[in-house]
């Protein structure tokens, strides 16, 4: 039982994780072509700077929860992608010194510096999300010790000794950009008005063609490459409803956002993206990181799970922290909702 709470719970924080920091990340991405003054590039990252390092929090705290729920898979984990993550580390550090650092000096080449870093970082930390989600998904080569070591690429196919990058890591990486673009364009139109709102509301529609392609042909390579995803879902038929909640989301993107209702939209795109990760999760359920070299050296839920005491005080830690996490999102959403003004010298 513990077992079976605790991975839905590490599924709930990257769900939360993937929906909070989503949006700025799109915002990061849309930095880069869709804003053409001064004032803009200032209302589009005034729209998620009081939010983005907060954000942040869930990602540490789902690593931080993996270490003590599941220590062989973060100890597995955390070595074989070793390359992957010192590159997300990376990445995340230049994202945020860009956002920090960029109205330090009042020089046009370093503001402009900045926003290609901050653009950049940020549509490659989605590529990297989404291939990192992909590479869980497929499997890795797990050694008879629960280590492995992944190459960035080598043939680009999935097989018994795959790289990072593969066609099938790379669906899920276009996957991810194109749906946390559409996520932070929706919250544009949002938190901007004038010409910049109207110009993310219009992407909206480009974007979301794009992504229901690539949500069918991510489904198709899916269960190519791993079979045993659907058995989950055979096995439980009422968890069919999770592809069709993925479906019902797009649709409900596409009709709010034609009908100028921003944020119904925008609360449609966090349905897609929990029923998209929740449906990969349930996939997965109870194997924690397949394994490409055999199913018997899979790392699985009860391989993986730490010891009973461990975990009751882990939860009751758990829930406290989630409690002064949620309040603090609640109190900074709130304080800080409405557009932002795009007039110089404004907030």
């Amino acid at each position: 039982m513990m077992g079976f709470i605790w991975f839905w719970l590490v599924a709930v924080m990257i769900v939360g994780y993937v929906v909070l920091d989503g949006f700025d990340l799109g915002v990061g991405v849309l930095h880069l072509f869709l804003v053409r003054t001064e004032a803009e590039r200032k209302a589009t990252l005034g729209s998620i700077g009081p939010v983005w390092d907060g954000n942040e929090v869930w990602l540490l705290a789902g690593g931080g929860t993996l270490y003590f729920a599941f220590p062989l898979l973060y100890a597995s984990a955390f070595s074989g992608f070793y390359l992957p993550l010192m590159i997300v580390l990376w990445l995340l550090i230049l994202r945020g010194v860009s956002l920090e650092l960029r109205n330090h000096v009042d020089v046009g080449v370093w503001r402009s510096l900045l926003d290609g870093v901050f653009g950049l970082s940020s549509g490659l930390l989605t590529i990297f999300f989404g291939a990192a989600l992909a590479n869980v998904l497929r499997g890795v080569p797990l050694q008879a010790d629960g280590y492995f070591f992944l190459p960035l690429w080598t043939n680009w196919q999935p097989g018994v000794h795959p790289g990072i990058l593969d066609w099938y890591t790379v669906i899920g990486g276009l996957v991810a950009l194109v749906a946390l673009t559409m996520h932070g364009a929706l919250w544009l139109t949002i938190k901007t008005s004038s010409q910049l709102g109207r110009r993310a509301k219009d992407v909206v529609t480009p974007l979301w063609l794009l992504l229901a392609v690539l949500t069918v042909v991510s489904l198709i390579a899916t269960i190519a490459v791993r079979p045993a995803s659907l058995n989950n879902y055979f096995n439980y038929p009422v968890t069919f409803v999770v592809p069709v909640g993925v479906v019902a989301a797009l649709a409900g993107v596409w009709f709010l956002n034609r009908n100028a209702q921003p944020v119904k939209a925008f609360l449609c795109s966090c349905l897609y993206l929990f029923f998209m990760l929740s449906g990969a999760c349930w996939g997965l359920y109870p194997t924690l990181l397949p394994a490409t070299t055999g199913a018997d050296r899979d790392i699985t839920l009860s391989r993986a799970l730490s010891g009973p005491h461990t975990l009751a005080v882990g939860l009751a830690w758990w829930i406290f922290g989630m409690v002064l996490a949620v309040g603090y999102v609640v109190f900074v959403y709130s304080k800080f909702q409405g557009k932002v003004d795009l007039a110089p010298g404004r907030h």
